[in-house]
C-alpha cells in the first residue's frame, strides 16, 4: 500500500539550512565572494544574464553562488528579480555596427574592411587540462593592445546587400512584440520569435541547431560575420530636446554577441520568383555568448522555412514545438513540478490499474476455462465415435 510522505514546517528549515551549509563547504576555505564569480566566471554569468533577459554581472554572479552554479536555478533566480524592476524607459535601436570590437571574425571573406580580430577565444586552445592552474600558477599577462584605434567595422552582409546578393531587410517602423508584456501566439511574428530565442536555454538551442546542420532541416550556413564587443546604450529624453524634440543621452554599455549566417538561397525559380540571393539568419545575446548567438542564428533562420516557402519536414522548422520547449525557467519548472504531492492522483490511478488487472485475470480464467470445457468435448466426441 502506498503511503502518504509527511512534511511540515521545521522539515522545510532544516532543508534549507542544509541547502546553505551545502552552499558552503568546506568552512576551512575561504568563501567563494561574488565579485570573483563575476571576474572568473564570466561566461557562466553571461550565460545566466542572457537566458534571465537582465544585464547585470553582479546580480547574475549573486544567482549564480546562490544556486551553487546551477545555472538552469540562478537564471530562475535573477528572471525573478527582474520581474520586480519598474520600467521607466525603452532605450533606441542598438547600433552593433558602431560596437566597440573585441573579437570578430568571418567565414566567408577572409579580406574583410576593418579586418578580423580574433580576441579571447578558446578556438585554437589544445583543450589539456591546466595542472599549472591547479597547483596555483597566475596565467601570463595580456599582451599590450595596439593603441591605433580599429578602423571602422561595417556589417559584412551589408556589403552583400550592396550588390543585391542578399535578402534585404526592412524595417517598417512597426512596435517590436514584447514577450514579456504579453502572450505569444502562434505562429508568432519574427520579433517576438528572436526574443523567445534570445532568452532559450543555450543548450536546446545548440542540439537543436545541429540538427539542421545533420539534415533535419534546410540550412546550409556559412558564418557570415561574428563581432562581440561594447555597444552603447541610449534614451530619448524629451525634457532635455530643443525646441519640443527629444534629445538622446547615453546611459552606459552592454557586451553584446552578434551573428549573422548565411544561407543558401531563395527566389531564381518560378515566373513571379527575383533573382536568386542568399538568405539570413540571425543572433544575438548578452556578454560574450558567442555559442549561443550562432545557435540561435541556425534555428531562426530554420523557422524561417514558411516564410521562405519551403516544405516544413523537420522538428527545428516547427515554430511552435521550437518555441514552446525553448525557454529553461518554464522547462524545469514543469519537469520539477512532478516533485509536488500527487498522491491523490496516483491512488487514482492505482485503483484503475489493480481493476484492470482483475479484469484481464477474470477475462483469462474465462478463457482458460471455456478452452478446456471444449477440449471435453472433442475427446468425448471421439470416444462415442461422433463423426463430427
Amino acid at each position: 500500500m502506498y503511503v502518504a510522505v509527511k512534511g511540515g514546517e521545521c522539515a522545510i528549515d532544516n532543508a534549507h539550512r542544509l541547502l546553505a551549509d551545502r552552499r558552503r563547504g568546506d568552512r576551512d576555505r575561504a568563501e567563494l565572494e561574488v565579485g570573483q564569480i563575476r571576474e572568473q566566471l564570466g561566461l557562466a554569468v553571461d550565460r545566466v544574464m542572457a537566458e534571465a533577459s537582465l544585464f547585470d554581472p553582479e546580480l547574475a554572479a549573486l544567482a549564480l553562488k546562490q544556486a551553487s552554479g546551477d545555472l538552469t536555478e540562478a537564471v530562475l533566480l535573477l528572471r525573478a528579480y527582474r520581474t520586480t524592476l519598474p520600467r521607466f524607459a525603452v532605450t533606441r535601436a542598438l547600433d552593433s555596427g558602431a560596437m566597440r570590437i573585441e573579437r570578430r571574425v568571418s567565414a566567408t571573406f577572409k579580406e574583410l574592411p576593418g579586418g578580423q580580430v580574433l580576441g579571447p577565444t578558446y578556438d585554437y586552445t589544445h583543450r589539456l587540462l591546466d595542472f599549472i592552474a591547479l597547483a596555483g600558477g597566475q596565467p601570463p599577462p595580456a599582451p599590450v593592445l595596439a593603441e591605433a584605434a580599429l578602423e571602422p567595422c561595417p556589417s559584412l552582409l551589408g556589403l552583400l546587400d550592396e550588390e543585391g546578393l542578399i535578402e534585404r531587410e526592412h524595417d517598417d517602423g512597426a512596435e517590436p512584440f514584447d514577450i514579456t508584456r504579453a502572450p505569444v501566439d502562434f505562429p508568432p511574428e519574427r520579433s517576438a520569435r528572436l526574443q523567445m530565442l534570445a532568452r532559450a536555454d543555450e543548450g536546446y538551442l545548440l542540439a537543436l541547431s545541429y540538427s539542421t546542420q545533420r539534415g533535419y532541416g534546410r540550412t546550409h550556413p556559412f558564418a557570415g560575420e561574428i563581432r562581440i564587443g561594447a555597444v552603447e546604450i541610449e534614451i530619448e529624453v524629451d525634457e532635455w530636446g530643443e525646441e519640443g524634440g527629444a534629445t538622446a543621452v547615453t546611459l552606459g554599455e552592454i557586451v553584446l554577441s552578434e551573428c549573422q549566417m548565411i544561407n543558401q538561397f531563395t527566389g531564381g525559380e518560378g515566373e513571379h520568383a527575383g533573382p536568386a540571393r542568399f538568405t539570413r539568419g540571425y543572433g544575438l545575446s548578452f556578454g560574450r555568448g558567442e555559442r549561443k548567438a550562432m545557435a540561435m542564428a541556425l534555428v531562426d533562420r530554420a523557422l524561417r522555412a514558411e516564410e521562405l516557402g519551403e516544405p516544413l519536414s523537420s522538428p527545428a522548422q516547427q515554430a511552435e514545438f521550437v518555441l514552446a520547449h525553448a525557454d529553461s525557467v518554464d522547462a524545469a519548472g514543469f519537469v520539477s513540478h512532478l516533485k509536488l504531492p500527487h498522491y491523490v492522483d496516483f491512488q487514482s490511478e492505482l485503483e484503475l490499474l489493480r481493476r484492470l488487472r482483475q479484469r484481464f485475470e477474470r477475462r483469462h480464467e474465462g478463457a482458460f476455462a471455456n478452452e478446456a470445457d471444449q477440449r471435453c468435448d472433442a475427446l468425448a466426441q471421439q470416444h462415442n465415435g461422433d463423426p463430427r
